[in-house]
């Protein structure tokens, strides 16, 4: 099954009504499910902010729309996270940071190798990584 086929099955579960659009009370429902809590008022509000044609109502691309960019939010958090393990002084890689993580995870590598390793996703030529170039490098 591919992504587009699971994404018009769990739309098809939530879609209580079988109108091809989600409701507020059915949004309210769906968090429920999921062991969250959303008043009605909460969901109205939230269905206002991800509707795209405003109805009011989420039509299944704005819910692959939610979650698609929900999972790019948890892919730049986990690069975030990811990018702290490499990180030597505030905000940016060194050679000598990567060395020394590569070496934690096994990889035994030179300085020169690391400063050559940076060098192409370095894109303003600082000689580190920052994490705009580290996220260019991981993709």
């Amino acid at each position: 099954m591919d992504k587009e086929q699971q994404y018009k099955r769990v739309f098809g579960h939530l879609d209580a009504n079988g109108d091809g659009k989600l409701s507020p009370p059915e949004l309210q429902i769906c968090i429920g499910k999921i062991g969250g809590e959303l008043s009605l008022e909460e969901a109205e509000i939230a269905a206002a902010l991800m509707d795209s044609d405003g109805d009011g109502l989420l039509s299944m691309e704005d819910l692959v729309k939610v979650v698609e960019s929900a999972n790019e939010e948890e892919k730049i958090d986990d690069l975030k996270m990811a990018f702290k393990m490499y990180e030597e002084k505030e905000g940016c890689i060194t050679p000598k940071s990567l060395k020394r993580m590569l070496s934690k995870l096994g990889e035994s590598r030179t300085v020169n190798d690391c400063k050559t390793m940076i060098a192409r996703f370095d894109v303003n030529g600082d000689g580190v990584l920052n994490f705009d170039e580290f996220r260019i490098m991981m993709a």
